[in-house]
């Protein structure tokens, strides 16, 4: 009895911990690029809210980012930089129905300035996750070159840095 309890709780804290590392890890990559590691941990660059589709974004940089924003450099942007988008539809506040604030979880989009490693997407790789589940989008970068086309002028990048203290 004893070795079945033990072989038990053996197989049941293995399990756990699958378990447990299978929740920790990476969806599938997007575009054939990995989904970032500790993006949720950068700085923010901007906010910005789209009236035609009522969602609130949040877009975050990488170390290299956020000196290109400190220094003014960001057109074009450096290689190395890597821009994160997180979209949420609108949602009111309970309590201040005037405000609004993030509700469901659109998508997280990342783009990665590696001139050379892009040099056919014009420097940039693209790649998007969609919802809490963070299913890879694999539409091919054309789709995301496409809508950010008006912007080409700017590096291809639509985000206006915000102004930040030092």
């Amino acid at each position: 009895m004893k070795r079945f309890v033990a072989g038990t709780a053996f197989f049941l804290a293995v399990g756990f911990a699958a378990w447990l590392g299978s929740a920790e890890k990476n969806p599938a990559p997007s575009n054939g690029i990995s989904y970032p590691t500790g993006w949720q941990h950068w700085s923010l660059v901007a906010v910005s809210y789209r009236t035609d589709n009522h969602t609130i974004r949040a877009i975050l940089g990488n170390d290299t980012a956020i000196r290109a924003v400190r220094s003014g450099k960001t057109n074009p942007w450096p290689d190395g930089t890597i821009l994160a988008k997180i979209v949420w539809k609108e949602k009111a506040l309970e309590n201040w129905k005037a405000a609004m604030s993030p509700g469901r979880l659109v998508h997280v989009e990342f783009m990665f300035k590696d001139s050379k490693k892009y040099a056919k997407t014009y420097g940039w790789g693209w790649a998007r996750w969609l919802g809490t589940e963070q299913k890879p989008f694999n539409k091919g970068p054309r789709s995301c070159i496409s809508c950010h086309k008006p912007v080409k002028n700017r590096d291809w990048v639509f985000t206006d840095p915000a102004k930040l203290p030092e």
